[in-house]
């Protein structure tokens, strides 16, 4: 199995849309507006200041994906990358496709003297992605998320 870690491009539209429709479906049992999510994504797409995309290709195919957005750290003086929408295709599962991604992500910041750490947030009930983010090194000792958004 040869994976490779990349910055996503335009040309990965359909990819991104389709695994964010299953992420949606499959995590919260929703369904996305189809013509928002597109719009969404290629937001991110035309502008790596809003967020940044990044694929996994297992042998060509594409096989996981996850989005960083940016907190500025006061604290810190530099950023700090929110991991979101992470999602890895069925097919692909347990075959470390989201260790690859992450420790792609976690070469950056070590690399970038402006970037200070990494963040995400799980829902509380899902076991084994907490599982999983722990064997990487990351504890969830600090911060609970709360959150309110408007009704689309």
């Amino acid at each position: 199995m040869n994976t490779i870690v990349r910055e996503a491009s335009v040309d990965d539209l359909k990819t991104i849309v389709a695994f964010q429709t299953l992420m949606a479906k499959e995590t919260e049992d929703l369904m996305l507006d189809n013509d928002t999510l597109n719009k969404g994504v290629e937001a991110v797409l035309l502008d790596s200041g809003r967020a940044k995309y990044f694929i996994a290709e297992t042998n060509g195919v594409p096989s996981g994906m996850l989005m960083i957005t940016y907190e500025w750290s006061d604290w810190r003086n530099g950023w700090v990358w929110w991991i979101q929408s992470v999602f890895t295709d069925p097919g692909f599962r347990k075959q470390g496709i989201y260790r690859q991604l992450y420790n792609h992500i976690k070469s950056i910041v070590l690399s970038t003297e402006s970037i200070k750490g990494i963040r995400l947030y799980v829902d509380k009930r899902n076991n084994s992605a907490q599982k999983v983010y722990e064997t990487l090194g990351m504890n969830g000792n600090h911060y609970s998320t709360f959150e309110w958004m408007k009704e689309s």
